[in-house]
């Protein structure tokens, strides 16, 4: 194994991930204020690799500063969604049809084998495993697409978006969660890349509409 694969992942990059995870999935719920010591001590971490990760985060629009040492995920309102929406529906299918040019036989078994989980996890009902295995489907698929800016907007955007699905996932249950991939798996073996980019852009749609829903029942 040569240096780098066996090179310690520095602690504020660990607590970083850790952090945005907790964010992305949604075990910080959107408007919920936690302080900096409770973060502390749920990420297992120092102050300096909190504050950093916390500095971080809020400069990607993921958390609020709430005063008092405290911070929060932001809510979603209706005006957010809908430019979260123009962006990812814009961005995500481009990033979908340039992966099409670009995925190996190896790669859509991979993906067909995470797709799989989400399937298991709809099945069982279980809101973290979907929310984690989806996102694991989709930036597999995005990675391939050999357009790092563009996937570096396409994970700014789910960290704005995730912790609002997870609410309604949660509230929804399993039969209700967005999921297209079927269709998107089907396009990557035909080689259609235009179906692929239309799958993608379908299975976004589904969790927005899902979260306009619940917004508009005062549910988000």
């Amino acid at each position: 194994m040569d240096e780098a694969a066996t090179r310690k992942i520095p602690s504020h990059e660990v607590t970083y991930g850790r952090l945005r995870d907790m964010i992305l999935f949604g075990h910080l719920l959107p408007g919920q204020a936690v302080t900096i010591q409770g973060l502390i001590r749920d990420l297992e971490a120092g102050m300096t690799p909190v504050r950093e990760a916390i500095r971080r985060l809020t400069a990607e629009g993921a958390l609020m500063p709430q005063g008092n040492r405290r911070v929060a995920v932001p809510e979603l309102t209706p005006a957010l969604l809908d430019q979260l929406a123009f962006v990812r529906l814009t961005v995500e299918p481009k990033l979908a049809e340039l992966a099409g040019r670009h995925l190996t036989p190896a790669q859509i078994d991979r993906l067909e084998g995470i797709d799989e989980e989400v399937d298991r996890a709809i099945r069982a009902g279980a809101v973290s495993g979907y929310l984690e295995s989806n996102h694991a489907f989709h930036f597999a698929l995005y990675e391939a697409s050999d357009a790092p800016i563009l996937v570096d907007i396409a994970r700014s955007l789910w960290l704005r978006f995730g912790p609002s699905l997870r609410v309604v996932c949660a509230r929804y249950g399993a039969s209700a969660l967005p999921d297209r991939h079927e269709e998107a798996l089907a396009a990557m073996r035909a080689g259609d890349h235009a179906a692929l980019a239309r799958a993608i852009e379908n299975d976004i749609q589904q969790g927005i509409d899902q979260i306009r829903q619940a917004q508009a029942e005062g549910g988000v």
